[in-house]
């Protein structure tokens, strides 16, 4: 059975975090959320929650492994030597990493963008563009790089759009769920103006 873990540092984007645990779950997909140097986690919006583990090896074990965004919270995900290590050997391997909103920071440091299709925030497009003048912005609330097993997706507002996508590359089929969560309905009856 595939399962992800998501890592959350203080700062994070709950959001962002939270509603990948929440899709992947009730799809029966075992998701962790870890700590990168806690079990407790006071978000970027002062919502404190707690990690069911906290950074090890074993993050090679997972299928998947998702950053949410946050500045402050991709900031210490980017200079945590030990997470850049792991993550680099999950590369090596082959296996899915996603990063959202600020996060896709880490990964440029990390080295995993390299010729990759990404997206981020915007407020990040230029620093990760110029660390990786090979890979390609995209201007889309979701990507999925299926050739460099990557997927990466905007901000808060496209939290849904990327656990889904993270759902759907972990071989699940997410259509009854966007039913049952009126994520369809959304996404085809929004209207911005």
């Amino acid at each position: 059975m595939v399962k992800a873990a998501i890592v959350f540092s203080d700062g994070c984007e709950e959001v962002e975090g939270l509603s990948q645990v929440d899709v992947l779950r009730r799809l029966d997909i075992p998701c962790d959320m870890i700590g990168l140097t806690s079990k407790t986690i006071r978000g970027g919006h002062g919502i404190v929650f707690e990690c069911d583990k906290t950074l090890d090896d074993s993050l090679l074990d997972y299928d998947l492994v998702s950053f949410p965004g946050g500045a402050p919270n991709a900031h210490h995900l980017r200079d945590s030597v030990k997470l850049g290590e792991l993550m680099a050997e999950r590369h090596r391997q082959g296996k899915w990493d996603a990063a959202m909103c600020a996060s896709p920071i880490a990964l440029s440091k990390y080295g995993l963008l390299e010729n990759a299709n990404w997206t981020s925030h915007p407020d990040f497009k230029a620093q990760v563009q110029s660390e990786n003048p090979s890979s390609h912005y995209m201007d889309t609330p979701v990507v999925v790089d299926a050739e460099h097993k990557l997927i990466t997706s905007r901000g808060p507002a496209t939290s849904w759009a990327f656990a889904y996508a993270i759902a759907r590359v972990l071989g699940k089929d997410t259509e009854d769920l966007e039913n049952a969560m009126q994520y369809n309905y959304l996404r085809d009856h929004i209207n911005l103006d």
